[in-house]
């Protein structure tokens, strides 16, 4: 796929810039009424996968938090979805932007990440009413070496 083409697809599939490949799994947490159902769309379409919840029963290969801020803690929502998936694998965060009912603070962000042994490595725009915060293990902890 050429350059333009990626570019065309950013645009018209918000799912193109949070990185799934086809086939991964991506396990959903947090979902409601309120979520950006273009953007779980789109990941479906580029996985070729349904989204699967928090009964599915296997490591996945994401994972997609839906997170507001009347939800309970933070920390402990992100130490939960870290033992769906393998060390290193994203956690994405999704929270609704500043302004939105649910709008989590970003050092609150920061700070649960840190608390939860992960690492922020960017931040992207995941639709009209939401932000996405990607989140992995570090990699010294990852490999278990210095």
């Amino acid at each position: 796929m050429s350059a333009t083409a990626d570019h065309a697809e950013e645009r018209t599939n918000p799912a193109a810039r949070l990185g799934f490949q086809p086939g991964q799994v991506v396990q959903e947490l947090g979902y409601d009424d309120d979520v950006e159902q273009a953007l779980r769309e789109g990941i479906e379409a580029i996985t070729g996968t349904e989204l699967v919840d928090e009964d599915h029963d296997d490591v996945a290969d994401a994972v997609m938090l839906w997170f507001r801020e009347e939800d309970g803690d933070l920390t402990d929502a992100l130490v939960d979805a870290t033992t769906m998936i393998d060390a290193g694998s994203p956690v994405w965060l999704l929270t609704p932007k500043t302004g939105r009912d649910g709008y989590v603070e970003p050092s609150e962000i920061g700070e649960a990440a840190q608390t939860a042994g992960l690492a922020q490595t960017s931040t992207v725009n995941a639709g009209k009413d939401w932000s996405g915060s990607r989140l992995v293990t570090p990699k010294t902890a990852r490999t278990g070496k210095r």
